[in-house]
């Protein structure tokens, strides 16, 4: 009997461990881009981004990899594509850059629609333009025109900046729908020079950011994957995700 139901409990191990492995690689399985941000540890502010298309079955790497900001307390776990993560969790304010799997949402910039030709949904940015951050918010964590709402919140983030940061930028679905104090208004966006943290948004050059927003493309259903190199190895196996240079 004990024989059996150690068979039993070993099979049962292998189906569950299968079946995640499945489903973990069902979530990229339609997506033919891939973002991939990849930090030394969860307390740095910089990484290294590169960018994966699908040929086939096959993730070959396209160009070539560029250094990012991220926020000024590192990573922690977002809410996102991913199963949720035991360790430090985002959270509104911390200052960190959120880790998992994310859907890209609109790309964003100063630039009128007539004059930008991108493959992604683009909003240009106006004064008039927020991000909401309060919690309390019914419009948490999304860009509102404020004159068209009736305002139920105390804190939020101009879009149309005077600094350019966000001239060029790329909205990443982090904490969609919202759930308060999970974190909000994650964007890509333009750095004010390398080595430079965020506030928890990602952040890099104007030149790459431009490289990055030209190759997108919605049809492809581009994700976002942004971890610690220690969790990639994992991730990698549990979603079938590519290998990256770095390894």
């Amino acid at each position: 009997m004990l024989t059996s139901l150690v068979a039993f409990f070993f099979l049962l191990t292998i189906a569950f461990n299968t079946q995640t492995g499945t489903a973990g690689s069902s979530l990229i399985h339609h997506t033919k881009q891939l973002v991939i941000v990849i930090s030394p540890d969860d307390s740095s502010s910089t990484a290294t981004l590169y960018r994966f298309d699908k040929k086939g079955k096959n993730w070959n790497q396209t160009g070539h990899a560029y250094p990012v900001n991220l926020g000024w307390k590192g990573l922690a776990w977002g809410r996102g594509l991913h199963k949720p993560q035991p360790g430090t969790q985002k959270q509104e304010g911390d200052g960190k850059s959120p880790a998992g799997i994310f859907r890209f949402g609109t790309a964003f910039g100063y630039a009128p629609v007539g004059e930008v030709a991108l493959k992604m949904d683009y909003l240009k940015l106006s004064k008039e333009q927020v991000c909401v951050e309060d919690t309390n918010s019914l419009f948490y964590n999304q860009i509102i025109d404020e004159t068209k709402v009736a305002k139920d919140w105390n804190s939020n983030e101009a879009m149309r900046r005077e600094d350019w940061l966000y001239q060029w930028g790329l909205m990443i679905e982090h904490n969609t729908p919202a759930r308060a104090n999970s974190g909000s208004c994650i964007f890509f966006h333009l750095w004010r020079k390398e080595g430079s943290p965020t506030l928890g948004c990602t952040a890099m050059s104007k030149e790459n950011m431009l490289i990055l927003l030209k190759w997108l493309d919605r049809s492809k259903q581009p994700l976002l994957v942004q971890l610690v190199e220690k969790d990639y190895d994992r991730f990698q196996q549990q979603y079938g995700l590519p290998r990256w240079a770095g390894k």
